[in-house]
């Protein structure tokens, strides 16, 4: 393992870490323990554990270094106050939704990157979580942002309309 995989390894893992501790705050407001903050949390943990594990196995000590315990205490204080500001702003789902988009991208470049098969596969189960915790969170944004805006007219775009030619003199760069 060179010294790059290492580097790609480690910002994988504080974000898959920051990202927990955000889970983490955000499922501290939810009555249910099966929510997409718990899950989400369970699913970077294992992230994090798997990456841990790689690199404790290096026979050069210093990539085998965890995350210390200030870190830890830093991402809980910072994931707090984010969670504050978002609820005051109603906008929990959109700030969960960007740090899951961030792990999930640190993820796939590492994927791609790396030389060990277990660890793409590992990685790979992971991609999977991860893409199906996205999708909860965006459909729960997007019941969130429905409700809020009852008196609001809505437009119906619907895959059907789209085949039927509704939209087919609007796109001016089709074809060359």
């Amino acid at each position: 393992m060179t010294y790059a995989e290492v580097v790609r390894l480690r910002r994988l893992r504080n974000a898959a870490l920051r990202t927990r501790a955000l889970a983490t705050a955000l499922d501290e407001f939810e009555e249910r323990r099966n929510s997409v903050f718990f899950r989400s949390a369970a699913s970077c943990w294992r992230v994090a554990r798997v990456i841990s594990g790689t690199l404790r196995h290096h026979p050069f000590v210093p990539f085998q270094q965890d995350p210390g315990a200030v870190r830890a205490a830093y991402q809980r204080f910072t994931a707090n106050a984010l969670v504050a500001r978002a609820r005051r702003q109603n906008r929990t789902f959109e700030l969960f939704s960007g740090e899951l988009q961030r792990v999930a991208h640190e993820l796939d470049d590492v994927r791609a990157l790396t030389r060990s098969v277990e660890l793409s596969e590992a990685f790979g189960r992971a991609q999977q979580q991860l893409r199906r915790l996205m999708q909860e969170v965006e459909s729960g944004e997007c019941q969130l942002n429905s409700s809020q805006q009852d008196g609001a007219p809505r437009v119906d775009v619907s895959a059907a309309a789209l085949d039927n030619g509704a939209g087919r003199g609007n796109w001016p760069y089709i074809a060359f």
